[in-house]
């Protein structure tokens, strides 16, 4: 008897899935895409409709393409059903379309389907198999929308820029706009002043311990500013603003009793954080275990797809990791619960699960990351899967486990204190119940300056003298934004809507790979060939389609092809439209870039000529001399490779053999 075909992207995935179906299928494996558009050319034609020209994806070294589809299309010959399995998401769905198009036959004709699970196990796989379904073409069209945007924008623009600075460069609709987010963040650090500011700090002493410290908040009416530079100081504000100040006011708060006027205690309660979506997972995995975003999709992408446990043999461990939904299945929930209540305690347990609301927009087809069985626990899986691996797991496993679990409660404590015309107040909180703390508790991007809800204060009452055991100032200076780092540039795409999470490992590769960015202490420097890459395609007309809002908007429109709301080939022509307009303003501003030299008083070093002139190359400006044609910086920049930029500027005059692209 004939057997089903079964078709899913990666050999891991076919064997986890491969078990669970039986003698009657035979599961193969396509290894990813097995058609795109071709790597030379354009491979679109925007005259007819931005008709894609798709071919097969040619072999490689690492890939024998063709043998793979060879072998599909003979399997799919004799199947009495083809059912094609690729992941749940848009690109899965293309890669089914193209699998549909080339390896199912038409004479005799073989019913073939498609079937979708969000994890990987018996229940999941035999329940999509009892409901198969057929190829979604809205997502396959949003899919196609997204590659004919990026190619048309790749393929356009990247020649234009490697014939305007030199070199092999690229542009991409989300790659630009990510460079450019880390370029301007780069020119609000170099331009922001230092605000010099003093806080002043009383350590006192109660009639119980501990001693405590209690911070300058009022001096007479008016509030001790110590944010907002930015705005103007408003008559209910006091900046202490240099040394001499800050003295005079230590000096008066040094003669003042210090009595209690105010205590106030309150039950604060700190609720459990959603179970992850992709991009939170990806912050989260940089801030606490320092994995950059491209390890954690791959080791994510092997728990999802199937280890070895043993004598279970493979096994999917977590749910789908490409997912903005924090939604989580009945069963799920039931066994969440089941879990908290036998290792916890009903304390630990509410009353009934807890139901978070996705983020607009959140495609609510799949769950929320989290482990497809919460009984397997990171300490009984530790035997069987690599470092990294039980790292990613343990955090996934926490979060789902804490998202089910009671509130933190804390007491919160308010001390305020009179000291003549001045108020001085102290805060600290003592946790009351741990509740999902016990599991969990979220990283921070940036540490807080000041913990102080983190102290522990004594008890003392209203109208208590407090001994002074001291008074200090302490001189600060305004901080500029911080540099990105994966988790925080993460964290603003997301935010600004720019590209979808499955996509930003490849955007913060990409950006590096181009020593367009460079990772200092973890966070992205911009280095000079990025500024330059940056300005040329802003000033040169590019300004609104490497932008924020264009970019967010691009994404909105994708996900309305998906959803059956708009045209894909209506959304590449208004898109188009202005493109073309935005191409012939960049081709003017090049051959206008190209040639324009400035005079300046510079003398040539090589052969004493004055009046080198001022050029823009790879790396930025550069002198050139018009004598002898020698280079050198107009202002010294020093490149990845230890040139300088005058001799990298000079290198990339000539127009490149090709755009790498």
């Amino acid at each position: 008897m004939a057997k089903s075909l079964v078709v899913v992207e990666s050999p891991a995935k076919a064997k986890t899935i491969n078990k669970y179906l039986g003698k009657d299928f035979v599961v193969k494996a396509s290894i990813g895409h097995i058609k795109d558009l071709p790597s030379k050319g354009l491979g679109v034609d925007v005259q007819n409709n931005f008709e894609p020209e798709y071919e097969i994806i040619p072999d490689s070294k690492k890939r024998n393409n063709r043998k793979i589809v060879s072998d599909l299309k003979k399997t799919a010959k004799t199947a009495s059903a083809i059912y094609l399995a690729a992941d749940p998401d848009r690109e899965g769905e293309a890669i089914c379309q193209h699998l549909a198009e080339e390896i199912v036959p038409k004479k005799p004709a073989v019913p073939a389907f498609r079937v979708m699970f969000n994890e990987i196990t018996k229940r999941a796989v035999q329940e999509a198999f009892e409901h198969p379904k057929q190829i979604d073409e809205n997502l396959v069209d949003a899919q196609q929308a997204r590659r004919v945007l990026d190619r048309l924008v790749g393929y356009k623009v990247s020649p234009l820029l490697c014939r305007t600075i030199g070199g092999r460069l690229s542009a991409g609709r989300v790659q630009s706009v990510a460079l450019r987010m880390v370029v301007e963040r780069e020119r609000e650090i170099e331009a922001f002043n230092k605000t010099e500011y003093w806080t002043i700090a009383a350590n006192l002493a109660g009639k119980q311990p501990p001693a405590f410290d209690a911070r300058l908040l009022k001096v007479g009416e008016q509030t001790v500013k110590t944010s907002g530079f930015d705005n103007e100081l408003k008559q209910t504000e006091i900046l202490i603003g240099h040394e001499a100040q800050a003295a005079e006011l230590v000096a008066e708060a040094n003669k003042q009793t210090f009595i209690v006027s105010e205590v106030t205690t309150k039950e604060r309660k700190r609720n459990p954080v959603p179970p992850f979506i992709t991009s939170k997972l990806q912050q989260e995995a940089s801030r606490k275990l320092g994995f950059p975003v491209k390890r954690t999709m791959m080791i994510a992408q092997h728990l999802y797809e199937g280890v070895e446990i043993g004598a279970e043999g493979s096994v999917g461990l977590i749910t789908y990791m490409r997912t903005d939904s924090t939604r989580v299945g009945e069963t799920a929930l039931g066994e969440a619960r089941e879990f908290i209540s036998g290792q916890y305690g009903a304390n630990y347990l509410p009353e009934k699960s807890i139901h978070y609301r996705s983020k607009k927009g959140a495609q609510d087809a799949h769950e929320a990351i989290r482990p497809t069985d919460v009984a397997r626990t990171p300490d009984v899986l530790a035997k069987y899967l690599k470092p990294e691996e039980l790292k990613l797991y343990r955090l996934i496993w926490q979060r789902f486990v804490a998202s089910q679990m009671m509130p933190a409660l804390f007491d919160q404590t308010t001390i305020d204190i009179q000291a003549g015309r001045f108020i001085f107040r102290a805060t600290g909180s003592v946790l009351k119940f741990d509740g999902f703390l016990k599991v969990y508790q979220e990283g921070r991007d940036e540490k807080a300056e000041d913990d102080e809800d983190e102290r522990t204060l004594p008890l003392v009452v209203e109208g208590e003298t407090l001994s002074v055991n001291k008074i200090d100032p302490e001189q600060h200076f305004t901080e500029p934004p911080p540099r990105y780092t994966e988790a925080t540039l993460v964290k603003a795409l997301e935010e600004k809507g720019i590209g979808r999470p499955s996509t930003y490992a490849a955007i913060m590769t990409v950006i590096q790979d181009r020593e367009y960015v460079e990772k200092k202490e973890g966070r992205f420097h911009p280095t000079a060939l990025g500024k330059t890459v940056n300005d040329v395609l802003i000033d040169g007309g590019f300004d609104d389609l490497f932008n924020e809002t264009y970019t967010a908007r691009m994404e909105q429109e994708l996900d309305e092809i998906e959803e059956g709301k708009l045209k894909w080939t209506d959304a590449l022509n208004e898109f188009y439209d202005k493109f073309k307009q935005d191409l012939s303003k960049f081709q003017k501003y090049a051959k206008d870039i190209k040639e324009k030299e400035t005079p300046t008083d510079e003398v040539c070093l090589k052969c004493n000529t004055p009046g080198m002139v001022q050029k823009l190359g790879r790396f930025g400006k550069y002198l050139k001399c018009k004598n002898c044609g020698a280079t050198r910086d107009a202002e010294p920049v020093v490149v990845s490779d230890g040139a300088t930029s005058a001799q990298a500027a000079a290198d990339g005059e000539e127009e490149p053999e090709a755009c790498e692209l």
